[in-house]
């Protein structure tokens, strides 16, 4: 079982900051996307606190509204909160997956669906390069499984607890 982080930054943690807005741009729609971001944190940070109470359909459940919340910011009020929605997303996705990885029943291509988006932003991250290889084998693609997890090997050949992989 892996343990889900916690953001340490308190401006991640509800401090809403009050940035200057472009020309065009009017105060609400910068205050509206702060606060939605806030909203999508809070709703992780719940997240966190029932994945760690091993209440994983509640963590699932909030970690998917945390990301709907995300998705729901246009690219300009992204661009004002400056990267804080990425990151936040992809938190989001990690804690989601760690999640579906825990189900009795997991659904691979979700997993599968969910590594790719966060490869898409961090082409290197060995737990979602070590999931999709994962998912793969599942799904009976021992090729494509095959790939992902010779390159978590060249990565971190060592895993993460130190142990060689």
């Amino acid at each position: 079982m892996e343990a889900v982080g916690t953001d340490d930054n308190p401006d991640a943690q509800g401090a809403v900051v009050e940035e200057p807005c472009p020309a065009g741009q009017s105060k609400t729609s910068a205050k509206t996307g702060w606060a939605l971001l806030e909203e999508a944190v809070q709703l992780k940070t719940k997240g966190n606190a029932f994945y760690k109470e091993k209440n994983i359909r509640s963590a699932i459940g909030h970690y998917h509204r945390a990301l709907l919340v995300l998705r729901g910011l246009d690219s300009n009020v992204l661009a004002l909160v400056k990267g804080w929605g990425d990151a936040c997303m992809f938190k989001a996705l990690m804690c989601l997956l760690a999640c579906l990885l825990q189900k009795q029943k997991v659904d691979y291509t979700r997993v599968l669906e969910y590594s790719l988006r966060v490869l898409q932003w961090q082409p290197g991250n060995i737990k979602a390069l070590y999931r999709a290889g994962v998912a793969n084998l599942e799904m009976g693609d021992a090729q494509a499984a095959k790939q992902y997890l010779t390159q978590v090997c060249r990565e971190q050949p060592k895993g993460m607890d130190g142990a060689r992989v």
